[in-house]
């Protein structure tokens, strides 16, 4: 029987109380392969105690784990002191060149939508976002003048390829469209991004590839968002547009996340550290769960077991039912079933 090795990284704010929420669960699944969880601190907090947001030994224990499971990280009055804040995912995401940020939104039933349109319910896309490059490379690079301040996008071409590589071998377990999600029309750089996509494109005939702006997606996305299926888009405009998805299907408590790369994966819920509500037990775990099906998913694919992937399924339905059987969190969706009624009842339908 196969044990895979988790970094479990809860970080600040609500990330413990959802990591909490959600490591149960896991202990509950494992049948035909076990999941061993060691706990590393990292986070704004532990930068405010020691001067470290993510230690190097955290770093390590990540590097070489088999998958990481992330809370939340980050605080709003504990800053850089170039008044940036502390995150240690985005150190994560470029040191581990975790360049797909996997953004799926899936409506589930039983959760409120905003959308008033019958079809809402049909809602089931993904945001893939370049994680490396884009305008968040200018991290820690801008120039501040006296009278002006300049971040640079950059796009290359390796960073493309395998972003859109990644998006549409994702669209061929799914409904085979992608969707390119630019700026060609204005920008140099957004134009390279599309046309490395069209030569990508031509190497999967079988799926169709579509170009959208990023402005009218933003559009669509609140008029017809259940004709898409795989978004590719840069990572400014993916940040973005995946907190916009985030809210179709119910709020950021509703939605998971991964971040990929060639031999690294980080699992985290959508959501920030939430201080307004940090110990009041209104968190909605949702998110990290179904972040922690997606870990069992992709553990299941780079190993060839099946037994994470039929685990990832187990749970989703769990978490699925719960919804379906008039469960409805405070904090996003005005119910009053806080972490711990979710915890417990998803359990209980495991």
């Amino acid at each position: 029987m196969r044990t895979f090795d988790i970094c479990v990284l809860p970080g600040d704010g609500i990330g413990v109380e959802v990591i909490e929420a959600t490591l149960p669960l896991l202990e509950k699944v494992q049948q035909g392969f076990s999941l061993r969880f060691r706990e590393y601190p990292a986070g704004a907090h532990h930068f405010k105690k020691t001067g470290e947001a993510l230690p190097d030994a955290t770093f390590e224990a990540a590097r070489r784990a088999d998958a990481i499971l992330f809370g939340a990280m980050g605080w709003p009055e504990i800053r850089y002191p170039d008044g940036t804040e502390i995150a240690p995912q985005l150190d994560l995401r470029f040191r581990l060149e975790l360049y797909a940020g996997v953004r799926p939104a899936r409506a589930i039933p039983g959760v409120p939508l905003p959308l008033s349109d019958a079809r809402a319910g049909e809602i089931d896309l993904v945001v893939v976002r370049e994680s490396t490059e884009g305008l968040f490379a200018s991290r820690g690079k801008g120039v501040v003048e006296a009278d002006q301040a300049r971040d640079t996008m950059v796009i290359t071409r390796r960073g493309s390829e395998r972003v859109h590589e990644f998006a549409f071998r994702l669209a061929n377990k799914r409904r085979k469209l992608v969707t390119c999600v630019d700026k060609a029309n204005v920008f140099a750089s957004m134009a390279f991004f599309r046309k490395i996509f069209d030569e990508v494109a031509a190497r999967h005939p079988g799926i169709e590839a579509r170009h959208h702006y990023v402005d009218a997606t933003a559009l669509d996305l609140v008029r017809r968002p259940w004709d898409f299926d795989v978004l590719v888009t840069e990572n400014m405009f993916g940040d973005i547009l995946s907190d916009q998805t985030a809210a179709l299907i119910g709020g950021m408590g509703m939605a998971p996340s991964a971040d990929i790369g060639e031999r690294h994966g980080l699992f985290q819920p959508c959501h920030g550290s939430a201080p307004d509500i940090h110990l009041s037990g209104k968190a909605n775990p949702t998110a990290c769960m179904l972040s922690a099906a997606m870990m069992l998913d992709w553990l299941a694919e780079r190993s060839g077991d099946a037994a994470p992937q039929q685990a990832a399924r187990r749970l989703e339905r769990a978490v699925d039912a719960v919804f379906a059987s008039g469960k409805v969190t405070p904090w996003d969706l005005g119910g009053r079933d806080g972490t711990r009624q979710i915890r417990d009842a998803v359990l209980s339908n495991l």
